[in-house]
Order: structure tokens, then C-alpha cells, then sequence
């Protein structure tokens, strides 16, 4: 099948006038070449979180909340699973972290778990032209080459190793493994240095306006900025301790709301870097996050990170790209993380190889508003106890380890109160063979079946305990 034409040359003049009001030199120059993509990743931002999506939030988001104002609010966004790390697999490669068996979190010394062979964003936009950076967590494993250096929160400066994001299509890399080793800070290849917690997040957000700086309009470019924030350890800058103004207590540390501030604080950085660069008007920027918040439910959604219900996997997403996207818009249809590839192949005119992006469906159509129906046909979302669900439409039907099954309506039941599975067997029945299919299939988007890595399966039905007499 021949690639589509590139987005960023199907757009008429008349087209870029009307809508977006872009000056003729400017087009000229946008058309020379594909937008810069820049993906900054909140970590355990809730969905009600932001006062964007709750307006009687307790915290402050100023520089999210303005985002949603100039672009797209996405109410039915989700990450694929509900933790960091196969959240941030499907993230970068389009596919399940199912298909690998990946549900839980790794360590400083876990393995890669993205093989070099596997197209990622990065090395997909890479081949189009793209500079690529990645500033900030990688939790995706890497492969030490003296074995195990140093301790697991304590990486000796000088530690080299392979299988990270170099390997993967990022040009830059400068961050850390996983936020309990916050510490050792990492540039490219190697442990270059140990800090404070504290001090890591200022690093990051100066590494990356270092990168951003060095960006000219003759080149795109793809930013990939995963965060600390809200995530522990709550470490927030001097700066930023006592001025968020934030009510909102977690794990009983009055320096929460602080530390999300400070999270919202980067995000405007780089906006502010990007406006004035002359950057921001071919500038697609995407700020969501990796699963819901940790340590409690935020209404009207059920539970938080970790959970199969709502809550461990609903997250806020805000999109912006002017004259393309529609400033103050939204998107009520399901869209998930793992989209982010297939989006950026069809940007770029790219036709994703088949062993590529299984589970990645195209976000253009809900951000050029081409279109108002659904873009996703079916979703699979996991959680680390190995709980899986999927959800078509307003249904979810959620298919526990130990085989217990429940059905809502999300439509009339967002807070996943009432299991309806009794009513509505037929919808059970279609769903549950919808999920063994996409596991079969070794994808959920059309093309030749392909193989997992996992021997993954549905759980049988539990059967109903008999009441004794």
C-alpha cells in the first residue's frame, strides 16, 4: 500500500488562511518541512487531577490548564497500562506491553525490554529527518557492561551501557532509570553523576531547554520530556516549596501540590522556549501522563495507579498545534498512549512496517477534526496484578486474574459502580471474544498476524461459589 502524502503538505493555502490565520511566509516555511513533536510525560497525574478536567481541584496546573485552552483536551485518554513502565513500552512502541508480559515495574540493573530491532517513535521519526532527544526517566531496563556497577541507588559515574535509548532512536539522551534511583544521572551511554533528589528535575528541565536551544526551524525535531512529577520521591525545588497554594494532601506530605506545580512549571518552560524560538506555530505538543495518580481515587473515577478501574489508567491529555488543531476543543472518543507512533507515521507520510506499532491507531483525524467518529475500535488495558480489560465504546469488560468478570457502561456508570455482566451477557460474550482475538492476533489494527512474545490468555470464568444451606 503506497504511504499517504505527508500532513503537513495536504493542506491548501486558502485552507491554512481561513483556519488558521498563518501568514503567508510562514506557510512557506512550514511546508518546507514536517512539525517538530514534543511529548512531555507527567508521571501518576490523575485524570481529575488538573483543574483543566476538575474545576474543583485542589491543585495547580496553570500552564496545562492555559495548553487546554490553546488546543485539544482529550476526556477519554488512556494509558495502556497502570504503571510506569508498560505504559512507557507502548508508549514508544505502538504495541501491548501484554505481548511481552511486561506488567510490572523495573529496577536499575532489569535488561532492556525494547529489543533494537523494534521501530520506535524515535527511530521512526529519526529516519524522516529528525533530530531526537529523550530528557528525563527511562525505566525501560539497560544492559550494564560491567554487570551490575555501583548499588541500585548509587550508580558510579563512568558505568557504561547499551540497549538504551541510543540504541533506540533518540540522538540525545541525559536522565535516570527509575525514580527510586533519582540520584544517578545519566548522559547518553553512561553514569555521569550522582545528586540530590532535589536537584535531579532542575537538571532535567535545564538539559532539555539546552537541547531545545540548540533546534533551528530548518530541521523538525522530537522531544521526548517523561518527568518525575507527581511521582515520588516529593522533592520539590526550593523555588517552588510553599507557592502552589495546593490543598491537596497525598501520603501525607503537605509538599505534594508543590511538587505537581513544579511539574507544570517545566511544561511552560518548554512552552515559553518553544514561543520564543519561533518554534511553537509548527510545534505539535502533547502533555498527558503515564497512568492515574498514586495513592488515592480522585472522583468520579474508581481507584488510582495500579488499578484496572478507571483510575489506574485514565489520564489527562492536552493537545496543541496551531492552525491545525482547534484551540479549546475536545475529543470524547477513547485514544491511548500507544497511538503516538502510528500518529507520527502518518505525519511524516510513513507506512508503519508490519512487525511495527500492532496496537498503534493514527490521533490525526481527532486533531485535524477531519472527523468525529471514534479512531480506536477496541482498547486492552492491563494493571500489574495481571488483571486485564477491554473496552469498546461506551463498554468495559474487565476479566480479573482469577477469572472474575464485570461489565460497565461507562456512559451512564463512569465511576464503575454497577457490574451489569447479568443484563448484558451478549455484550460480555462480544467483548471477551473481541479480547482473545486481538491476543491471537498478535495486534488489534488490520495487517498479518504476528507473534507475541508472551504466552498471554484470557482467564477462565470463575465459576459462582454455591450458597450453603
Amino acid at each position: 500500500m503506497k504511504p499517504a502524502a505527508p500532513v503537513y503538505l495536504s493542506f491548501i493555502a486558502v485552507f491554512l488562511v481561513v483556519v488558521s490565520g498563518i501568514a503567508p511566509a510562514a506557510r512557506a516555511a512550514d511546508a518546507d518541512r514536517p512539525p517538530n513533536i514534543v511529548f512531555v510525560l507527567f508521571d501518576d497525574m490523575g485524570w481529575a487531577q488538573p483543574p483543566c478536567y476538575d474545576a474543583q481541584s485542589a491543585l495547580r496546573t496553570p500552564n496545562l490548564d492555559k495548553l487546554a485552552t490553546q488546543g485539544m483536551r482529550f476526556l477519554d485518554a488512556h494509558s495502556a497500562a497502570a504503571v510506569c513502565t508498560p505504559t512507557r513500552y507502548g508508549l514508544l512502541t505502538g504495541r501491548y506491553p501484554s505481548r511481552i508480559g511486561q506488567f510490572g515495574v523495573l529496577t536499575t540493573y532489569s535488561k532492556p525490554i525494547i529489543p533494537t530491532s523494534r521501530m520506535t517513535v524515535a527511530s521512526l521519526l529519526k529516519q524522516h529527518g529528525y533530530r531526537t532527544a529523550c530528557v528525563g526517566k527511562w525505566h525501560l531496563g539497560l544492559d550494564w557492561v560491567d554487570g551490575k556497577p555501583g548499588t541500585e541507588k548509587h550508580l558510579p559515574p563512568g558505568a557504561r551501557n547499551t540497549g538504551g535509548p541510543n540504541d533506540l532512536g533518540f540522538d540525545y539522551f541525559c536522565g535516570f532509570t527509575h525514580a527510586r534511583n533519582i540520584g544517578s544521572i545519566l548522559e547518553q551511554d553512561r553514569a555521569v553523576d550522582h545528586v540530590e533528589p532535589v536537584e535531579n528535575q532542575p537538571l532535567m528541565i535545564a538539559k532539555a531547554l539546552e537541547w531545545l536551544a540548540k533546534q533551528t526551524a530548518d530541521q523538525p525535531f522530537f522531544l521526548y520530556f517523561p518527568m518525575c512529577p507527581p511521582h515520588t520521591p516529593v522533592v520539590p525545588a526550593p523555588e517552588y516549596v510553599g507557592q502552589s497554594g495546593a490543598r491537596d494532601v497525598v501520603g501525607n506530605d503537605p509538599e505534594y501540590g508543590d511538587w505537581v506545580y513544579q511539574g507544570d512549571a517545566m511544561l511552560g518552560q518548554i512552552m515559553d522556549a518553544l514561543a520564543q524560538q519561533g518554534l511553537a506555530d509548527n510545534t505539535l505538543l502533547i502533555a498527558t501522563a503515564d497512568n492515574g495518580a498514586a495513592h488515592r481515587a480522585y472522583a468520579p473515577l474508581r481507584d488510582h495507579k495500579g488499578s484496572i478501574y478507571e483510575g489506574g489508567h485514565r489520564v489527562p491529555m492536552v493537545a496543541r498545534w496551531p492552525g491545525k488543531v482547534q484551540p479549546g476543543s475536545t475529543w470524547r472518543h477513547t485514544v491511548c498512549l500507544n497511538d503516538l507512533l502510528a500518529t507520527a507515521a502518518e505525519i511524516v507520510g510513513a507506512e508503519l512496517p508490519v512487525a511495527a506499532g500492532e496496537d498503534s491507531v493514527s490521533m490525526l483525524p481527532a486533531l485535524l477534526g477531519t472527523s468525529d467518529a471514534p479512531t480506536r475500535d477496541a482498547t486492552v488495558h492491563q494493571s500489574p496484578g495481571r488483571d486485564l480489560a477491554i473496552r469498546q465504546g461506551p463498554w468495559k469488560l474487565i476479566v480479573h486474574r482469577g477469572g472474575k468478570r464485570e461489565l460497565f457502561n461507562l456512559d451512564d456508570d463512569l465511576g464503575e459502580t454497577t457490574d451489569v455482566a447479568s443484563a448484558n451477557p451478549a455484550v460480555a460474550e462480544r467483548l471477551i471474544t473481541v479480547l482473545q482475538r486481538t491476543i491471537d492476533r498478535g495486534r488489534s489494527t488490520p495487517g498479518a498476524k504476528q507473534a507475541n512474545d508472551y504466552s498471554l490468555t484470557v482467564p477462565v470464568k470463575a465459576r459462582a461459589k454455591k450458597k450453603s444451606k
